[in-house]
C-alpha cells in the first residue's frame, strides 16, 4: 500500500472540515436527518449518485435544493410524472429559423439535477437517464453531448407500495451509488420542524464549497490508499450476495435471487475511502467499509418470494454477511 503524501494529507484535513461545515450550514435548514445528510454528501465527495426513498412530506426535495445552494452549483429539478418523455429530461433537436437543426438542452444539462419521485414515471423515461448517469454525457441523433461538471443525479423515490408508481430497472437502480432510506421525524424533531416552517423567519444558508473544490476532492478520494485486507473484505463481501456461487452463504441461497455486480465492490472501496477521510482518516479500515455497505447493497439485493413469506428484508442479509 502507497503512502499518502503531505500535501495529500492536508487535503484530506481540508475535506473533513468542508465536510464538517457542510452539515452545520445545510443544518440550518433541514432539522434532523443528520445521517441522511451525512450519506448524500458522502457521495457527492465520491462521484456518485444517491437515491433517497421515502414517504411523502419528509424534506427529501428540500434537502436537495439546500445541498445544492451549499455547494453554490446549478440546479435543475425535473418532477417525474407518467406523461414524461426521455426529450423532456435530455433536450431535443429543433428545426431553427436558417432550416438547420440545433439541439435544445434540457434540464439534465446541470451540475445537480434532482430528479423528484423518479418512479412515477414509465421505466422508458428512466432510461433516458442511464447514459448520463453512468458516461456524463448525452448522445442525440448520433452526436455526443458532454454534461457539465462536476454532475449529480439525486432522485427521490416514493415507496413503490403506492399508487401510481413503477418499479425502476435494476439497470437504473445499479447507477446509484447509495440507495438512502427516510425514516419519519422523532416528536422533538416534528416540533422542531413545525415551528420553523410555520414562522415568518427563513433560514439563509451559505456557500461552502465550488464546483471546482468539489472536483478536487474527489480527485483527492481517488489517491487515498487502501490496504489489500480491505480492499479483498470489500470485494468479498459484494461477491458472498450472488446465490449459487462458492462465496455465497446458506442464508443468500435461501432468500435472494440475484445479488451485487461488480459495481457494489467499486462502490463499497469508493465509499469507504470517502467516509475515511470525512472522518479525519487518512485510509480506511473495516469498518469504513461496514458503515456504508447497506447503502451500496440494500438496492442491488433482490429477495426471492421465500424470504418475503418470512419477512426477511435487504438489511437482515446484508448484515449477515459482515
Amino acid at each position: 500500500m502507497a503512502d499518502i503524501n503531505k500535501t495529500d494529507v492536508e487535503a484530506v484535513d481540508s475535506l473533513a472540515k468542508s465536510y464538517r461545515d457542510l452539515k452545520s450550514e445545510i443544518a440550518k435548514v433541514i432539522i434532523g436527518q443528520e445521517k441522511v445528510v451525512e450519506t448524500v454528501i458522502q457521495s457527492l465527495f465520491s462521484n456518485g449518485h444517491s437515491l433517497l426513498v421515502g414517504v411523502p412530506g419528509l424534506a427529501k426535495t428540500l434537502l436537495i435544493s439546500t445541498i445544492s445552494q451549499v455547494l453554490d452549483l446549478d440546479f435543475k429539478r425535473i418532477q417525474f410524472t407518467p406523461d414524461l418523455m426521455p426529450s423532456d429530461i435530455t433536450g431535443s433537436e429543433v428545426l431553427g429559423e436558417n432550416r438547420n437543426f440545433q439541439f435544445n438542452k434540457g434540464p439534465l444539462f446541470s451540475n445537480i439535477v434532482l430528479a423528484d419521485e423518479i418512479n412515477r414515471t414509465p421505466p422508458k423515461t428512466q432510461a433516458a437517464l442511464l447514459e448520463a448517469m453512468q458516461e456524463k454525457s448525452v448522445t442525440i441523433s448520433g452526436v455526443k453531448h458532454e454534461l457539465p461538471k462536476p454532475f449529480f443525479v439525486l432522485a427521490t423515490q416514493n415507496p413503490i407500495e403506492q399508487e401510481g408508481t413503477y418499479p425502476l430497472p435494476e439497470a437504473q437502480l445499479d447507477r446509484f451509488m447509495f440507495n438512502i432510506p427516510l425514516d419519519y421525524p422523532s416528536y422533538e424533531e416534528e416540533v422542531n420542524v413545525v415551528k420553523a416552517t410555520t414562522s415568518s423567519t427563513q433560514a439563509k444558508v451559505n456557500h461552502i464549497l465550488t464546483g471546482d473544490q468539489i472536483i478536487k476532492f474527489q480527485e483527492l478520494i481517488r489517491k487515498i490508499p487502501i490496504a489489500d485486507n480491505v480492499l479483498n473484505y470489500a470485494v468479498s463481501l459484494a461477491s458472498k450476495t450472488r446465490p449459487g456461487t462458492k462465496m455465497a452463504t446458506a442464508e443468500v441461497n435461501n432468500y435472494i435471487s440475484w445479488g451485487a455486480g461488480p459495481r457494489a465492490s467499486q462502490y463499497l472501496v469508493l465509499g469507504a475511502k470517502t467516509h475515511a477521510a470525512v472522518n479525519g482518516k487518512y485510509s480506511p479500515d473495516i469498518e469504513d467499509v461496514q458503515a456504508i455497505a447497506n447503502y451500496v447493497l440494500r438496492h442491488r439485493v433482490v429477495r426471492n418470494y421465500k424470504a418475503e413469506a418470512e419477512g426477511i428484508n435487504e438489511e437482515q442479509i446484508i448484515n449477515g454477511l459482515m
